[in-house]
């Protein structure tokens, strides 16, 4: 795609607090009185004889890390205690062999991705029987995708190599900002040479596709510091940037308390340096955090209509389940999501007693349904042909949502998207807005006033 030129009068009167939507409804709506008994004739249903051809995708929550970074709004461990490792896979074990049999066996998994936390706080013994446990529950397709959270600080040769040997084919690496200053300030020290070195052994245990993460937003990170980063990144030839948006909730993570976020004029200009950068080295914008190259299978997924976003983000496979483990993982279907205690001690009292993790859940409603699939394809494909979105809704899709269609069109004005009889399409200048482009779909948003949300760029 051609470079995107950001405008920062636009950034300034589109910045506001919203949801990220790796769901629709969001977490918040997530209701402690829906219990695993609730929730079962669903997942029976939704693994009966007839879904077998509906793929799955696999999520294991490996919580621990030596070292806590005062950004960090992953639900995690602090330990220094390596065999805690050890133990909580024992205790996955006990969540895969209550929950793995509910699984229609003839469907197949499509993905696997190893979040936390750092997946490499774990021993290399420790990986490797976790994905024999995996592989010997689960058949996968072919040409399944399986993705791992790495943290260069505890990666060593051995741990890659683990990863790679139950079918990792692509790694995230965590890096955040390479700047010195920046690092002391959010407690993180990690100097470049360490993520070399992991690139090194992640190519040499053949794994050819990695992507970075990156966040802007955080305290001391100036225009030209951030651009560094970025220069010295591109030369690792990443397939993908997740370069985050850092979100300031002191409310729910008090370790964050400790920050003075940047002044909104700064994180601003680093953003709009960003994206035109990224988007004049050849990569595409996909929207949100995330960049591709356009060789990368994000990029072709987005052209194909096969994107799909979830708790993990943008992912490649549309129409697959999302079944996952481990403390404060959070599951989906198409009709309910459920959320796994986010306590460690209560997880493992609750597995010891042989009783569901399961804390919350979300049956959702049939126009839960239609506003689902709408913010979804809207956020993934950039577009949305109104015919086709009603054929596939079963609905008048214009007359649906008409009122939502016509507050459309301010945002039309600013060149963000284009609405005619035919459909929706977000301009290029649009995917950086994304997230205000389907907020205007989103029901709950009138009842949420009283919510605190990040800023949405």
């Amino acid at each position: 795609m051609a470079k995107i030129e950001v405008q920062l009068d636009l950034i300034r009167k589109y910045n506001v607090p919203g949801p990220r939507y790796t769901s629709y409804p969001t977490a918040p709506h997530f209701d402690e009185n829906i219990s695993w008994d609730m929730l079962i004739p669903y997942i029976k249903a939704n693994n009966a004889p007839s879904q077998s051809d509906i793929p799955v995708s696999l999520y294991f929550h490996l919580p621990f890390c030596k070292s806590l970074c005062w950004f960090c709004g992953c639900t995690n461990v602090i330990s220094l205690d390596s065999s805690c490792s050890a133990r909580y896979f024992q205790y996955l074990r006990k969540e895969l062999d209550m929950i793995a049999p509910l699984l229609n066996p003839k469907r197949k998994i499509v993905q696997l991705h190893f979040g936390g936390g750092s997946p490499t706080f774990s021993e290399p013994q420790e990986i490797l029987q976790l994905g024999s446990w995996i592989h010997n529950l689960f058949s996968f397709e072919k040409s399944y995708e399986a993705s791992v959270e790495v943290d260069p600080r505890t990666a060593t040769e051995a741990k890659i190599k683990a990863f790679a040997e139950i079918g990792v084919n692509r790694v995230s690496i965590g890096i955040q900002d390479l700047n010195p200053d920046v690092q002391k300030a959010v407690h993180r020290h990690q100097p470049h040479e360490l993520n070399l070195r992991t690139l090194e052994w992640v190519h040499s245990a053949g794994i050819e596709s990695f992507n970075v993460d990156l966040i802007y937003g955080l305290p001391l990170q100036t225009v030209s510091s951030f651009e560094k980063t970025l220069d010295e990144i591109l030369k690792m030839k990443p397939s993908r940037f997740a370069v985050f948006n850092y979100a300031h909730v002191p409310w729910l993570k008090k370790a964050q308390s400790a920050l003075t976020p940047l002044p909104p004029e700064v994180k601003m200009d680093i953003l709009k340096m960003t994206v035109e950068k990224l988007t004049g080295c050849g990569y595409t914008y996909i929207g949100m955090d995330h960049f591709a190259l356009e060789t990368d299978e994000l990029s072709l997924a987005q052209r194909n209509k096969t994107l799909q976003r979830n708790f993990q983000g943008y992912s490649t496979h549309s129409g697959s389940d999302l079944y996952a483990f481990g403390m404060s993982s959070i599951s989906q279907t198409d009709s309910v999501y459920w959320q796994n205690e986010k306590d460690l001690k209560e997880y493992y009292t609750l597995l010891d007693e042989n009783k569901p993790v399961q804390r919350k859940g979300y049956l959702l409603s049939d126009d839960d349904k239609i506003r689902q699939k709408t913010i979804m394809r809207l956020m993934c494909d950039l577009e949305l042909n109104y015919q086709a979105m009603s054929n596939l809704l079963a609905i008048d899709f214009t007359r649906y949502f008409s009122e939502e269609i016509a507050c459309l069109e301010k945002m039309q004005s600013d060149g963000l998207l284009v609405c005619n009889e035919e459909g929706i399409k977000v301009t290029d200048l649009g995917r950086l807005f994304i997230r205000n482009i389907v907020m205007h779909f989103d029901v709950y948003l009138k009842k949420d006033s009283q919510r605190r949300f990040s800023q949405t760029v």
